[in-house]
């Protein structure tokens, strides 16, 4: 799922070794929501592989959505602080094998520090599969999190509309990743409720 992806990212962002790492993750998802929005209506299956060398990281996360895959690729650069302040920018393509979606291209930046994490990230989207565009958006999060739980609030700018409420729950059980989340979209996104869980592996390569 996404968390995978992002918590490999995040591994990247906060990392001040100058050793070179590869690794890769596998993971599955009862129901795939990402800010907000419904990927899936069932399960989905991820796979991903990241390398990273003293705060620079890139990587490749694929992950089945409606119709088709997700093909996720991204690279950036961060680093934390003797202070513990984490700062992150990077990039994100997101491309749809089916007709799910079409392209979108993504500018991220991060910052972290403590319990708290933001995340504000603009981009374009080359519009419905049947009927070609070019919109812009905006997003904007930010995560708290204390001991595995967390809770986040993300809204939509620009030319997207909408926000949510994510409430979840995550531990590492015989080296598996365990989580289960709580979503709740307004009405502009899905309008809706959704329980989901997750299971996931990372190895080192």
């Amino acid at each position: 799922m996404k968390l995978l992806k992002l918590t490999a990212i995040s591994a990247a962002l906060l990392s001040t070794s100058a050793m070179a790492d590869w690794s890769a993750n596998v993971g599955l998802v009862s129901d795939y929501h990402f800010r907000g929005i419904q990927q899936t209506e069932s399960a989905s299956a991820s796979a991903g592989i990241d390398y990273e060398n003293g705060g620079i990281y890139a990587g490749v996360w694929t992950a089945e959505v409606e119709d088709g895959l997700e093909v996720d690729i991204y690279g950036g650069y961060g680093h934390e602080f003797e202070s513990g302040l984490g700062l992150g920018i990077g990039y994100t393509s997101y491309q749809y094998t089916g007709d799910f979606d079409s392209q979108y291209g993504e500018v991220n930046l991060s910052a972290s520090f403590g319990i708290v994490s933001l995340e504000y990230s603009f981009g374009d989207w080359k519009g419905p599969v049947d009927e070609p565009m070019d919109m812009d958006y905006s997003f904007t999060g930010i995560t708290l999190e204390h001991s595995g739980f967390y809770g986040t609030f993300g809204t939509w700018g620009e030319d997207f509309e909408g926000e949510y409420l994510e409430f979840g729950y995550g531990t590492d059980y015989q080296g598996f990743d365990l989580g289960i989340s709580l979503v709740s979209s307004g009405s502009d996104l899905d309008d809706s409720e959704s329980l989901y869980f997750s299971i996931g592996k990372s190895f080192d390569l």
